[in-house]
């Protein structure tokens, strides 16, 4: 029996393309970038180059990106750095985000609540995870910092409704960040009206710890860092040329198959989300049975367990997950599909499939396994 990894928004395997292309800054061009002679001038040429080709892909300046570690750094970035200097500028103290965003969103606003004294919104979101964008202009206070919610959530799929919120941000001037790690890949990520944008390499088939913020140069922000000034003086710290380059390379080429990819991939998480429905009558889809992401299927399955499905899954040959991979360790049950409106016992028999861009996933034969694992938890003693 093959194996079957359908984790795909915890992390990718590096494309072979993308090795190609940064191996060259990690062997022969290994230079730092700020140094000025032939090889670290080489170094800075190649991560100008490929902060152009970020900034083609999201639609905004290439002075506008800076490289990070990942999504975390890039969410903590523009949720605490837009939020302080918002502060110093004009004595806002509000910040605005819903309550199933990603840990670094939610983490990053409780320590502005907690040591800088924010404070703080959550927006409701209905029973498929959608912010109804009117809340949004409800929220907004004259001393209100940013807004900070996520394109798609990375645990049920749902994906917002960001033009309709970027209205009503920009109408109150006030900064809308996206996280938008889920969505790079699968939606267009320029011209969603956002002021700030993160993205995270390992999700599109570059290494772990790549990334960028996007963030617009009208929009102020404190640094976390501080040391040499590097990008420019928002992000100091020796750039990682080679992941760099493999970032770029990795979104240019995930936006170059964006829509045919979504296209397939959506048509066959249709295909399994059915088979799965018929074979498992008592399951249930959660998120946006619509507006969500073309690979992400989830489901609870009341009456179980999560992680003994997961465990019958992998039995099968089958590699997903219970929910966030930022949250492993955890017992408890998701704060998603909680906020939601899904009774605790029931939030905690969530199992998330995500698929790959490649290759194609037998949508029947994966529905067949997900029903065994089920029987088999449910016959257990």
């Amino acid at each position: 029996m093959s194996l079957l990894y359908l984790d795909n928004a915890a992390t990718t395997p590096v494309r072979p393309e993308v090795l190609e292309a940064m191996a060259p800054y990690l062997t022969r061009w290994f230079g730092n970038a700020s140094s000025h002679h032939t090889v670290g001038e080489t170094a800075a040429a190649a991560l100008d180059d490929a902060r152009a080709r970020v900034a083609r892909v999201v639609g905004m300046r290439a002075s506008d990106v800076i490289f990070t570690s990942g999504g975390t750094e890039s969410d903590n970035l523009a949720v605490k750095g837009i939020a302080v200097a918002a502060r110093q500028n004009r004595g806002a103290r509000h910040v605005v985000t819903s309550p199933i965003e990603h840990e670094a969103i939610l983490e990053s606003v409780d320590h502005l609540r907690r040591i800088h004294g924010f404070a703080v919104t959550m927006l409701p979101v209905d029973h498929h995870g959608r912010i109804d964008p009117g809340t949004v202009d409800d929220a907004i206070r004259e001393d209100t910092a940013l807004v900070a919610v996520g394109y798609a959530n990375n645990e049920v799929g749902t994906v917002q409704d960001v033009a309709a919120i970027a209205a009503a941000t920009s109408a109150r001037r006030v900064p809308l960040h996206l996280d938008a790690v889920q969505a790079a890949g699968w939606l267009p990520l320029a011209g969603t009206g956002a002021d700030s944008l993160a993205i995270a390499g390992h999700k599109l088939g570059a290494p772990k710890g790549t990334g960028a913020l996007a963030i617009r140069g009208r929009v102020p922000l404190e640094p976390l860092f501080h040391g040499g000034g590097q990008e420019r003086g928002r992000r100091s710290g020796t750039e990682d040329v080679a992941g760099a380059v493999a970032l770029a390379t990795a979104l240019e080429l995930a936006e170059a198959e964006r829509e045919g990819d979504s296209t397939r991939v959506g048509a066959a998480r249709d295909r399994f989300i059915a088979a799965v429905l018929q074979r498992v009558p008592e399951a249930r889809v959660t998120g946006h049975p619509v507006q969500r992401l073309p690979g992400t299927a989830s489901f609870v399955f009341p009456g179980t367990s999560g992680e003994a499905i997961l465990l019958e899954l992998e039995r099968r040959g089958v590699v997903s997950s219970s929910g966030s991979a930022c949250a492993a360790g955890s017992d408890e049950p998701s704060h998603v599909v909680l906020a939601m409106g899904y009774e605790p016992e029931v939030a905690q028999t969530a199992v998330r499939f995500t698929l790959p861009h490649e290759p194609a996933v037998d949508a029947d034969d994966l529905a067949a396994r997900v029903a065994a694992a089920v029987r088999a938890v449910r016959s257990a003693p």
